[in-house]
């Protein structure tokens, strides 16, 4: 989804101008020069993909959230093991991004060693894409899967599969494999029907949100972004299936890794596929496995079957040539905070 329904107006930005613009208003609101810019690249990356809900619109979420004390902006996230040998990252209540990138490189280096890796992340505020980090493992030849959970005392966002009221956050997941000739296979999705970032993008435009996605306080169906900020709750996705993903990740975000302390806990694991197959032969069968999907017919209503992790990548392409697009409403947001914090390269 990187159109919403209702929204017409959109202005088009460069994505260097967007990642200085970004990266001037992290440092405004507190982070270091080198956090600062690492969460303003995540977030253009995020915007040149199409993954418009965990892009440059997350700058006044991030910005309210610092301004509320909801997260330290100066924190920085620190690496230890704990009394069983286990290693945490522990995000010292600061930005997610940062913490979950040093979960990567700490646990491909142990992966590396050890031939598989997991890594607990504890004690941080919004993680952003998940997507990233999984290309962040696969690049260094490692199968990667992380899911977030633990959070449900502050964030009960999605009503259980049969149940009237939300009782449990968006627990997402994320998987990434190095894949064929056109690079890694990434997965990563919400265990509910649609990622929270959505109803806050479609907020700020003043747009719609798909059908299937939220309930109103009455526990109504409901295509509109305020009906869930007041009372109303997001659907799990595929149902049962949805819900049981988001109670396993739950169940390992609090009962493992104890109470989340500022939003979501996170386990990453790591594989080193060098360990079963050289690259270059890893490489040549998940080619032959993706061509064979990719021939498959398309249905009525499609273009082809694609791999996920692909349409990112071209869109990126793409973006990063012509401009990002943002909803107008949106644009005029960021360029209200980016004066707020005397931020010039908005101009």
């Amino acid at each position: 989804m990187t159109k919403l329904s209702g929204v017409n107006d959109y202005v088009t930005r460069s994505a260097t101008h967007l990642e200085v613009l970004a990266t001037e208003i992290m440092a405004a609101i507190g982070c270091s020069d080198d956090i600062a810019s690492m969460v303003a690249h995540h977030l253009v990356d995020a915007s040149c993909k199409g993954i418009d809900s965990h892009g440059v619109m997350r700058l006044m979420w991030y910005a309210e959230q610092a301004e509320s004390g909801y997260f330290l902006p100066s924190a920085r996230p620190s690496a230890h093991q704990n009394q069983r040998g286990a290693w945490i990252i522990d995000g010292g209540g600061g930005m997610g991004i940062p913490a979950m990138a040093m979960g990567i490189d700490k646990g491909t280096i142990l992966a590396k060693e050890h031939g598989m890796a997991v890594v607990g992340v504890t004690h941080c505020a919004h993680t952003g894409r998940l997507g990233a980090f999984c290309e962040q493992g696969a690049a260094a030849a490692c199968l990667t899967i992380t899911f977030g959970g633990g959070g449900r005392q502050n964030w009960r966002q999605v009503v259980p599969y049969g149940g009237a009221k939300a009782k449990l956050p968006t627990n997402p997941y994320g998987f990434g494999i190095p894949g064929g000739d056109r690079g890694p296979v990434i997965v990563d999705f919400a265990t509910s029907a649609g990622a929270g970032g959505w109803i806050y993008l479609a907020k700020s435009a003043g747009g719609r949100l798909p059908d299937g996605l939220i309930v109103d306080a009455q526990g109504k169906p409901s295509t509109d972004p305020d009906d869930y900020l007041n009372g109303g709750a997001l659907l799990p996705a595929a149902g049962a299936k949805g819900y049981g993903l988001a109670l396993m990740a739950e169940l390992v975000g609090e009962a493992l890794l104890g109470v989340a302390t500022t939003e979501l806990n996170w386990i990453i694991l790591l594989v080193d596929t060098t360990r079963y197959r050289d690259d270059s032969d890893f490489k040549r069968a998940a080619e032959s496995v993706l061509s064979d999907i990719r021939e498959c017919p398309a249905a009525d209503g499609f273009d082809r079957v694609e791999i996920p992790g692909e349409r990112e990548r071209d869109l990126e392409k793409i973006r990063r040539k012509e401009g990002v697009p943002i909803p107008a409403a949106t644009w005029d947001q960021i360029v209200t905070l980016a004066d707020q914090l005397n931020v010039r390269s908005v101009r």
